[in-house]
Order: structure tokens, then C-alpha cells, then sequence
């Protein structure tokens, strides 16, 4: 039914008009070689200390290995490595050693066993803070122990998301009034 200029859309395809924020590459090493993910699917929980929250696949490599580990690296990309971003995202680390395939640098974290990816805009280290959802819902709960950025990278357009392969990118960037310190 088309009511005032709208039109019904698929409950399956919400999460294409919802994704909140930038596709990034998750890192993990607890069990195995180190593998990095790329992940759309997370969502800020509390600002001090920092939550943050994601959802992984059971089946998924990472997920085994930050069950088992407790930590993880969260990475932003920029654009530019839009490219790696998507190989990442289309090929398992169960069988491929991902950064070997994709020229992935990675430098040691202080302060997690999951490798930084300096190429990245920046890099957050993360501890499973809370496992209660994990087992119903395969929903990560994370508090950020360490948080770096590439001071190079100015004014970094990152991408999003948008489902089926379709990407935006950050654009113009506006500074609005805010009570926010």
C-alpha cells in the first residue's frame, strides 16, 4: 500500500537503510595463525569506557578465534583500500592466510595479541567485556583498551556498507552546535 510517497520495502533488507558506521577489519590470534575479517555489522555502546558491540557468524574463522582469544583489533580503512577490504570480506581465513594474500601490514598491539593494521585510518584494541549474548545471539560485547590513529590520513573518507555489494563513501564533513564535551 503507497502511502504519501512511500512504498513498502522488505523487512529483509533493513539493515541496508540502518548500517550506523564504517565497514572496518577486525584482527584476531587467539587460536592458529592471525586472521582480519571485514565487518559492517557493529554499533557503539557506551562512550567512557568505550563499548563497543558486533555480530560475527558462529561459522565464521574470527569468531572462534575472539571466542577463545578475548581480544580483537577493530581497524578503519579509508577508501583507498577498498579493494583489500572487499578481497577480505569475499575469502575465508580458515584455509588462507589473508594478510600474505592481500599485502596486509600488521605491527604488534601493546596491549591484545591481534595484530594492528597501520595501513588503516586507526586501530582500536579490544577485550570481550561481556559474553552474554555470544551463545544466543553471536553478539560481541567489547571495551577498548587502546586506540591509535595514522595522524598521515587527513580527513579520512571511509566507507559503508549498503548490502549486495553496494558501498558508500563519507563525504563533506560539517561541524554543528553540540553539548557534547
Amino acid at each position: 500500500m503507497k502511502k504519501a510517497g512511500l512504498e513498502s520495502y522488505p523487512l529483509s533488507g533493513v539493515y541496508r537503510l540502518l548500517e550506523p558506521g564504517p565497514v572496518v577489519l577486525v584482527t584476531a590470534a587467539g587460536v592458529g595463525r592471525p586472521n582480519v575479517m571485514t565487518l559492517s555489522w557493529h554499533v557503539m555502546m557506551d562512550f567512557e569506557p568505550p563499548l563497543i558491540g558486533f555480530v560475527l557468524g558462529e561459522g565464521n574463522y574470527t569468531f572462534g578465534m575472539i571466542k577463545a582469544g578475548g581480544d580483537c583489533v577493530i581497524a578503519v580503512p579509508t577508501v583507498e583500500l577498498a579493494p583489500t577490504v572487499v578481497g577480505v570480506g569475499n575469502s575465508t581465513g580458515r584455509h588462507t592466510d589473508k594478510f600474505k594474500k592481500f599485502h596486509i601490514a600488521t605491527r604488534p598491539a601493546s596491549r591484545v595479541q591481534a595484530p594492528l593494521l597501520p595501513q588503516c585510518w586507526a586501530n582500536i584494541e579490544c577485550v570481550v567485556a561481556d559474553r552474554t549474548l555470544v551463545e544466543k545471539y553471536n553478539f560481541f560485547i567489547l571495551k577498548a583498551v587502546k586506540a591509535w590513529v595514522n595522524p598521515a590520513l587527513k580527513n579520512p573518507r571511509t566507507l559503508h556498507h549498503r548490502g549486495k555489494g553496494l558501498f558508500m563513501v563519507a563525504g563533506k564533513t560539517m561541524k554543528l552546535p553540540s553539548r557534547m564535551k
